[in-house]
């Protein structure tokens, strides 16, 4: 098999006019560059142009498949600067990569409320508010690291002014409430609702048995919009199961060390070492399977579009369930032996050893039977 579908030059010119969108034009006109790759080692060093529409620097990092559904970009706010005040027609969730400071929120209406952060804080903008961001240091720049839904918006509008400069209010969205961006949320099972969290390298999690390791997990709501993300952290010397869904994902390290392994259907796995600060961004439908080779837990923002999250009946993401029963999620007895050696060695390079005896143990219980001709897909 092809890797990656390459095809001939001559068919490729056919779709040529097809490739370019208005959204990869609005970014080109930005004087900004697209990373398309799936990796990327540290968001905290990757480099930046000037972004005059921002009143900083930024670079967007999102794979051809993630630019109709989302998209993720760095930005960095000068020493003792601020950043433009913006407005859009777009969802947008934050992670704070650097540094410390506020934003400043506000509707047509008048209602405004200013909040801090600092490193590892995660919020979100709520639908066509203005806002606008502050450095609180007087000597080093602060950088975040944001994912939006604008590539579908301007897509279907296929105007910037329209899309930008709206003036229109969605008071169910934010009506200027005063604790809007308190550190607090509402439970509901794994998904928390709420526009603000403090510091997401530390918040607490909640048991996650189905993806294996006795990892930790929670989900998120945040101004009340169509976008989701999750936090995953699972122990020492041990890995997720891997699984697959649809594109826009985009997975950033927030603690630990170790390797992730990518691969469409039929094909090999690849090998992305990371540690805090990275980001790994799966294609459509690869499957990606992440493992802890180092000495404290790991643990991993994912910034994603609901698209991304392809469900069963019962509303279960698939990813979730065995592939025994029609799922996306590869359960450890099927894995490839390879899997297990190739985890082994590099835990033994740091003077480790696997810790999975009790997660492939525990499956046994709950594992659905076989089919009788189900193939391995990475065997």
């Amino acid at each position: 098999m092809s890797k990656d579908a390459i095809v001939s030059q001559e068919l490729a010119n056919k779709f040529a006019t097809e490739k370019e969108t208005p959204y990869t034009r609005w970014v080109r006109d930005e004087g900004l560059e697209i990373i398309s790759g799936h990796w990327v080692p540290d968001l905290r060093t990757v480099d930046l142009k000037p972004w005059p529409r921002r009143g900083g620097s930024g670079v967007f990092i999102n794979h051809d498949a993630s630019r109709t559904s989302n998209d993720c970009y760095v930005c960095e706010i000068p020493p003792g600067g601020e950043l433009t005040v913006q407005r859009q027609l777009c969802e947008e969730m934050i992670l704070v990569l650097d540094g410390q400071g506020s934003t400043t929120v506000w509707n047509d209406a008048g209602a405004r409320v200013t909040f801090e952060w600092k490193a590892g804080s995660l919020f979100a903008i709520p639908l066509n508010t203005r806002y606008q961001h502050f450095n609180g240091s007087g000597q080093n720049p602060a950088r975040y690291v944001a994912v939006t839904n604008l590539p579908p918006v301007l897509n279907l509008f296929e105007d910037v002014d329209f899309v930008f400069n709206t003036s229109h209010d969605f008071p169910s969205r934010f009506n200027g409430e005063p604790d809007y961006f308190s550190n607090e949320g509402v439970q509901k099972g794994l998904l928390l609702e709420t526009n603000f969290v403090a510091d997401a390298v530390n918040l607490p999690l909640i048991e996650a048995k189905e993806r294996g390791a006795g990892g930790g997990h929670i989900r998120f709501s945040m101004a009340k919009g169509s976008m989701n993300s999750h936090i995953s952290q699972f122990p020492i010397g041990t890995y997720k199961k891997a699984h697959r869904h649809g594109p826009g994902a985009h997975v950033i390290i927030l603690s630990g060390e170790g390797f992730s392994l990518m691969w469409p259907e039929g094909e090999e796995p690849r090998r992305y070492e990371w540690r805090a600060g990275a980001m790994i961004v799966p294609p459509n439908m690869w499957y990606h399977q992440h493992f802890n080779t180092g000495s404290t837990p790991a643990r991993y923002l994912a910034f994603k579009h609901e698209t991304v999250s392809v469900r069963n009946a019962q509303g279960v993401p698939k990813a979730w369930i065995s592939q025994r029963i029609g799922g996306d999620q590869i359960d450890y007895a099927d894995e490839s032996h390879e899997v297990r050696d190739m985890f082994a060695k590099a835990l033994a390079e740091h003077g480790l050893q696997p810790a999975m005896d009790t997660a492939y143990e525990s499956e046994l219980a709950d594992l659905p039977p076989k089919p009788d001709q189900a193939a391995t897909p990475n065997a």
